[in-house]
């Protein structure tokens, strides 16, 4: 079983940055591709990014240039620092993996306001 719990949201100002972190539990941790999906109301989840257990990363394009997903895998735990936020990003954001089966966490808000 895996669970893994984000955190690191909030309220924002444009232009402004955060950074969200996934703890994820197990120790099949370091082989695991992860990634950070979002979802606004009526949409469905996106993937926003993702980074394998090589350390390569994808991004949507319409955050290429402004997050970046990082791992450590000695605290079982990735990153999405997040800059230049726009209001467009607002959203809840989930930790994923899939390990023969999916799994999600609960999720964080992020919402850029003025």
């Amino acid at each position: 079983q895996v669970q893994l719990v984000e955190s690191g949201g909030g309220l924002v100002q444009p232009g402004g940055s955060l950074r969200l972190s996934c703890a994820a539990s197990g120790s099949i941790f370091s082989a695991a591709v992860m990634a950070w999906y979002r979802q606004t109301p009526g949409k469905g989840r996106e993937l926003v990014a993702s980074i394998t257990s090589d350390y390569r990363t994808n991004y949507v394009d319409s955050v290429k240039g402004r997050f970046t997903i990082s791992r450590d895998n000695a605290k079982n735990t990735i990153y999405l620092q997040s800059n230049s936020l726009k209001p467009e990003d607002t959203a809840v954001y989930y930790c994923h993996t899939y390990l023969g089966t999916a799994y999600w966490g609960k999720g964080t808000l992020v919402t850029v306001s003025s």
